[in-house]
Parts: structure tokens; C-alpha cells; sequence
């Protein structure tokens, strides 16, 4: 006779009754137990249990789970979500048997359990067949789809509607439900607070903007304020190039583009004395944003005029460790109506100017930078995580937890923020302009533009004071990196053990041909050979989708309810000479009440709801890994961490405006929102 314990977690409390009978079957190499019935007298969020044994079952391999509601014959409402099974052995030897999945009326679940083991490692037929089985299984269920909103884009996972996600990969139909009727609710009180005028205000003003502060329970709102009173101000308008929710566009200018001919003349009041253009830009203290990438994209028509979008270029001068704005041109092709601005015209001039430079940024800021090259590539990369690793494979542990929820979030999104008629719709790009956009961006993506350090290099940025973005980000990329490196490092002895998994080549393959469609100019590996080169990759996935979805998401609320700030659209074509604009003409320029309060509820509404289902960087609740090794790893890299977010901190205490959106306590693990 032979004892096993066990130890039973669930997600939320549960009652075993009469009604639910759940079995369990352990499985060794020398035979398995009796399918046995746990006992119906336990509830609560676990449970302990003892299976007998006439023989000593061996090695442990799977433990098999049974669900059934013995009054139906058919699949019951009242799933099960067991946590873990953890079975002592009758040598007290102690085995984890991860689950984190829904088990529903009479299905039966089979868990692996034990150390993380590759391909080419497992010895045993059941082993081998059950791993088989499990990636055909997440094959039929995680299949490749494509978003119709542009055919150049990364694939996506295939679900049309959140109610075809698999229960364990997506969060409660009840948060969908909340989330949309917060959105709701928030969006019919905005739109109420310009009806306690006797005339509903349709054109924004400065005081009716700032009626938009009704909502004033979060830690951001003096941000907020800041904004509302600083956003005309040329030092404030440039430190967002750097710290604010996109700093991904500025590059460091050693020579002007050929279409941009700011001369000396104009620009030099602006230096010291004895400068010039010239010497300031070998000096490194020129820099541009060039929005090229909106050349040509369709717009809509308001109200019988075709909305503009301004592909222009913004030249930027470091003085006194501050980026100020110093010229601005509107359009690509230099022209007699396409002057260039500076700061010496017409306060109004410059105002529309720098007020269509930040449209043109909130466009590559959304759809690229934030949808693009973290939603929709975080998703890709969950599906071919999920179509080509076994949950006992250490890579499925390690990444795993960064894709939590991304399937529901992406599909909510798709369905209610994305969709004709939803927020992010609410802009100046036609769905044909936005497709033919984001694929235009997603076909000159490269991997050294995801990775951070690279990123940096290449546009000069190295150097720049002040760039907190870039300096949090680029300490996160080496913490994260020597954590990866320690994973990997203690699964892949050698390249040649990469080199035999075959798991992980058909991963690697699914990424290059589905999220990066098979461009090889990219440069994004379609097979790896090296350990230092799976090593680079899954930093580069895990920064991207915690870390950089930070930076250019935390942010939205601060920034983004302003509306001059962070316009999705602008109603009047750009001044074509100077001296024409007034206040009039900005105020009409901006989008109307009713055009941005769909933007401004979904900021407000998804701020409110980032805590609720917020997972840390670097903390792990469920548990995959059942070694050692690993979870000395990971409190080491919960450790540094940790020393970062409290340097964050003390050095936010010092500024005026602080950075914390790369704080290790405000970055959640996978996309949520």
C-alpha cells in the first residue's frame, strides 16, 4: 500500500457538493492509481487529499483531472479553474503540477508536472504522446487570423468575438461588461457638463476644456493640471518629445533633410551669440521629428471638408539641458504655401503650427507606437507561444505570464475601441488611411528598432540630459536581459542544445512568418543557432510587452485629456502664411466637443480600470516552475527591480515634472489595457 498527498489550489473559493464530483487519476511509469473521487465535504480556495495505492505508481508523469455535475448530461455553467496540484510522494518527494485552467463537465485534463523539459528530453512514450497531444490540441484552438483593417499587418490570433477565447486565456465576461458601461457612463457625464450652460458648448475654449477635470480621484490629476496650464509653453511642448507618452520619434540631426531648408538666418536667434545651425548640429544639439509616414494617407470628410493630417517636420534645439521647438514645416515639399514657423512669428502662427506637429504625433502614437508594435505584436507572439510550446516547456514558463489577458484585451479593443464608430475611430485617418498607415510602419519595423539600446543608438539619443524614458528604460532592458540570460542559460547548456529544439525553431519560425510576415529586411531571426541569440529575443518580447506598453500607455491620461495636447483630429487645413491665425482660428481648428469626448472617456475609463487586474513586472502567481534554480532567478530579479523603483523615486522627488511610467511598480507583466 502506497500513500500520495495532495494538495489542491483553486483560483476562488469552491464547494465540492453533491452536485460536483471531481476525480483524480495519478499516472506513473509502473502503473496508476484508481480514479478517485475528492472528497465533497471540502470547500474553500484548496483542498488536501490522500491517494491510495495497492503498487508504488514509480515516477510520476501526469495527474489526470475529471469534472462532472452528476445531475446533467451536458456540459454544466459552473466550470471549475484549478489552480495547481502539488503531490507528495510516499519518499516525500514534492511534485508541482501546474494547471491555471478551466475544467469543465466531463472533460478530462491531463497535467504535466515536475522540472521544465524540451523535446528532445522527455523518455517516456506517455510524456511523449501527451506532448503531442497538448500542441494539438492548442493548434485547433489558437489558429492564425488576420485583422481586416490591413493585410501588411501582424497576424493575430483568430478569435472574432471574446466569447470564442478559451476560458483560460482571457479574464471575466463580467470585466468586459464593466469596462464598456464605465466607458459609457463616463462619456454621458463628460457630455453633460457642457449642458449646465444654456447653450451646449460645441467648440472648445480653454475653460470649457478644463470642466473635463471633473474626475478627480487618481494620482495623476496634478499631472494633468500641469498640462492644462503649461501646454503653450515651447520647454514643456519639447520635454514631451522626450518624457512624455511617445518618445519614440525624436532623433538627433547631423544634417537637415534636403526638403526641410531651414537657414541660418532664421533659426539664429535662437542660439548663443556665437553660434550657428551648423556648429549647434556638430555639436549634437539638433534634433527632428519627421512624420513622412503620413504622406498620402486618405482622410475623412466633416461637414463637406476633407480633414487635414500634416506629414511635417519639427526641428528642436537643446539649450540648457531643455529641447525647445525652433522650426516647424507642415508638409513634406517646401513651398510658398508651406512656410516654415519659428517662434519669432505670430503667436498664434506657431501655436497651429506646433498644434498640427502634436496631431501628427498622436497618429504615429497610437496606432504605431502603442496599438501596432505592442498590442498587435504582443498577440502574435502569444499565439506562437501557445501553438508551439507545452506548458512543461521552460520557455512556456517563463512566457506565459507576460501574455496574461492579451487575447481579451486585443478582442474588446477590436470590438469596442477600434471598431467604426469607437474612440480610437474618432481621428482624421479614413479605416483604409489607417491600414495603409500601420502597414506602412509595421513593413519598416526592424529588430533593432524593438530592441531599447539599439533604438537609442541609432537615433543618436545617447547623450541627451534629462531623457528619462531612456534612462529607466535602458536600466529595465539589463535587468530584464540578465534575468533572461539566467533562464536560458540554465535550460540551454550549449548552442547545440538550441540547435535540438525543435519546439523552440518552430517558435521562433511562427514569429518571423506570421507577426513579421517573412520579412527577411526586418531582420528578425527565422530560426536562432546561439544561446546569446534566444537570449536577445526574449528580452526584446518581454520589454515590449511590459516596459515599452508602459511607456506609451501610463501616460494617456496625463497627456491625453488636454485636447490641444493630444488632438486625434484637427477640423481646418494648416495656415499656408503667416500672420492670418488668431485664436479664433486655433479654437476652430481643434476637434469639437462631441468629436473628442469618445477619446477622452475611453482615457478616463481604462485609467480606472488598470488596477483592477494589475500583475506586476517580475511577479509570478501562478507557479510554473517547480525547480529551484528558477525561483532563486526570479527573486533576484525581483530584487533589482525593486532597488530601481525605489531610485525612481527618490529622483522624481526632485522634479517638477517626475517620470515614473517606467517605475518597476507601475509596469504590469503582460498587456491588460
Amino acid at each position: 500500500m502506497a500513500e500520495y498527498k495532495l494538495e489542491v489550489s483553486f483560483a476562488e473559493p469552491f464547494t465540492l457538493d453533491c452536485c460536483h464530483c471531481i476525480y483524480v487519476t495519478i499516472i506513473g511509469t509502473e502503473g496508476k492509481s484508481k480514479r478517485t473521487n475528492l472528497d465533497n465535504t471540502i470547500a474553500g480556495k484548496e483542498g488536501s487529499y490522500t491517494v491510495k495505492t495497492s503498487l508504488h505508481l514509480g515516477q510520476l508523469l501526469l495527474v489526470k483531472l475529471e469534472k462532472y455535475n452528476v445531475f446533467k448530461k451536458r456540459k454544466d455553467d459552473d466550470p471549475w479553474f484549478c489552480s495547481k496540484i502539488v503531490v507528495t510522494t510516499p519518499e516525500d518527494d514534492v511534485i508541482l503540477f501546474p494547471c491555471y485552467r478551466w475544467v469543465s463537465d466531463r472533460q478530462q485534463v491531463e497535467l504535466r508536472g515536475g522540472k521544465a523539459m524540451k523535446a528532445f528530453e522527455d523518455d517516456h512514450h506517455l510524456l511523449t504522446d501527451h506532448r503531442k497531444r497538448e500542441l494539438k490540441c492548442h493548434n485547433d484552438l489558437y489558429q492564425w487570423g488576420t485583422w481586416s483593417i490591413g493585410q501588411r499587418l501582424p497576424h493575430i490570433a483568430s478569435f472574432k468575438d471574446s466569447s470564442e477565447i478559451p476560458d483560460e486565456a482571457c479574464f471575466s465576461r463580467a470585466f468586459e461588461l464593466a469596462f464598456e458601461k464605465r466607458m459609457t457612463n463616463i462619456e454621458l457625464k463628460l457630455k453633460g457638463i457642457f449642458q449646465f450652460d444654456s447653450t451646449v458648448v460645441e467648440q472648445w475654449d480653454i475653460e470649457a476644456m478644463k470642466k473635463v477635470f471633473w474626475l478627480k480621484t487618481t494620482p495623476t490629476i496634478p499631472l494633468s493640471e500641469y498640462v492644462s496650464v503649461h501646454w503653450m509653453e515651447d520647454d514643456f511642448y519639447g520635454f514631451q518629445f522626450l518624457n512624455g507618452i511617445n518618445p519614440n520619434m525624436i532623433q538627433r540631426c547631423l544634417e537637415l533633410p534636403h526638403n526641410f531648408p531651414v537657414t541660418e538666418e532664421m533659426v539664429k536667434p535662437f542660439f548663443h551669440s556665437c553660434s550657428s545651425l551648423q556648429r549647434e548640429m556638430k555639436k549634437g544639439n539638433i534634433f527632428l521629428c519627421d512624420y513622412k509616414g503620413l504622406v498620402g494617407l486618405s482622410t475623412k470628410v466633416d461637414n463637406g471638408e476633407v480633414l487635414p493630417l500634416t506629414p511635417g517636420l519639427c526641428l528642436f534645439y537643446m539649450i540648457h539641458d531643455k529641447l525647445m521647438p525652433i522650426a516647424i514645416q507642415l508638409t513634406q515639399q517646401p513651398s510658398e504655401q508651406n512656410p516654415i514657423f519659428l517662434p519669432s512669428d505670430p503667436e498664434c502662427d506657431w501655436l497651429l503650427a506646433k498644434l498640427f506637429v502634436k496631431h501628427a504625433d498622436t497618429i504615429y502614437h497610437q496606432f504605431v507606437y502603442r496599438v501596432l508594435n505592442t498590442h498587435l505584436l504582443a498577440e502574435a507572439f502569444a499565439v506562437a507561444t501557445l501553438r508551439s510550446f507545452p506548458v512543461i516547456h521552460p520557455l512556456y514558463k517563463l512566457l506565459i505570464p507576460h501574455f496574461r489577458y492579451t487575447f481579451q484585451i486585443n478582442v474588446v479593443a477590436r470590438q469596442l475601441i477600434l471598431a467604426p464608430g469607437g474612440p480610437m475611430f474618432g481621428t482624421s485617418l479614413t479605416p483604409d488611411g489607417i491600414g495603409e498607415f500601420m502597414g506602412r510602419a509595421h513593413s519598416e519595423t526592424t529588430y533593432s528598432s524593438l530592441c531599447l539600446p539599439e533604438n537609442i543608438r541609432a537615433r543618436g539619443l545617447e547623450s541627451v540630459p534629462n531623457f528619462y524614458y531612456r534612462d529607466d528604460g535602458l536600466k529595465l532592458w539589463s535587468i530584464i536581459n540578465r534575468f533572461v540570460r539566467a533562464i536560458v542559460d540554465h535550460y540551454y547548456p550549449s548552442d547545440s542544445d538550441v540547435c535540438r529544439d525543435s519546439e523552440l525553431q518552430d517558435w521562433i519560425n511562427e514569429i518571423f512568418t506570421q507577426a513579421f510576415l517573412g520579412n527577411e529586411s526586418s531582420g528578425i531571426p527565422a530560426a536562432f543557432h546561439t544561446v546569446e541569440e534566444v537570449t536577445r529575443f526574449i528580452t526584446m518580447l518581454i520589454f515590449n510587452v511590459s516596459c515599452q506598453h508602459a511607456a506609451v500607455h501610463l501616460g494617456q491620461f496625463a497627456y491625453g485629456c488636454w485636447v490641444p495636447n493630444s488632438p486625434l483630429l484637427l477640423r481646418k487645413a494648416p495656415p499656408t502664411m503667416k500672420g492670418q491665425s488668431s485664436m479664433k482660428t486655433f479654437f476652430e481648428t481643434l476637434p469639437t466637443v462631441g468629436q473628442s469626448v469618445p477619446f477622452m472617456a475611453w482615457v478616463i475609463a481604462k485609467k480606472h480600470t488598470d488596477s483592477l487586474f494589475q500583475i506586476r513586472l517580475g511577479f509570478y502567481p501562478d507557479e510554473h516552475f517547480d525547480e529551484p534554480a528558477p525561483k532563486q532567478m526570479i527573486k533576484e530579479f525581483q530584487a533589482e527591480l525593486a532597488f530601481l523603483s525605489d531610485a525612481i523615486t527618490e529622483r522624481n522627488e526632485d522634479l517638477v515634472v517626475p517620470y515614473n511610467y517606467l517605475n518597476p511598480t507601475q509596469i504590469e507583466n503582460s498587456i491588460t489595457l
